[in-house]
């Protein structure tokens, strides 16, 4: 379930990140308060991901979801950049996701 949670926490990290496009600068009350609080969710998440996790393992997973999750994000959303090294970089971030986890089981 720790797992799980982590994974989500990461989503919510997404979710931050992304929003503080659109909020402006934190100028714009509506978007400033959704970022903060997928924020304050993400952060709870992970706090409670790391009761049966190790920290190292769970701080990486998270930032690497949120990582590549945003660049992606950032792909759909704002039409960032495709190029094949930027692309490359993302799979070696999930590989080493990958290998945290099954290092972890």
């Amino acid at each position: 379930m720790s797992w799980f949670i982590l994974f989500c926490a990461g989503l919510f990290e997404i979710g931050w990140a992304v929003g503080l496009k659109y909020t402006d600068g934190f100028t714009r009350p509506l978007p400033t308060a959704l970022t903060i609080g997928a924020m304050v969710i993400s952060i709870g998440l992970l706090g409670m991901a790391v009761k049966e996790l190790p920290l190292g393992t769970a701080y990486a997973v998270w930032t690497g979801v949120g990582a590549v999750g945003t660049v992606i994000a950032g792909i759909i959303l704002f039409g960032e950049s495709m190029a094949v090294i930027r692309l490359v970089s993302v799979a070696l971030i999930v590989a080493g996701l990958i290998g945290l986890k099954v290092s972890a089981s």
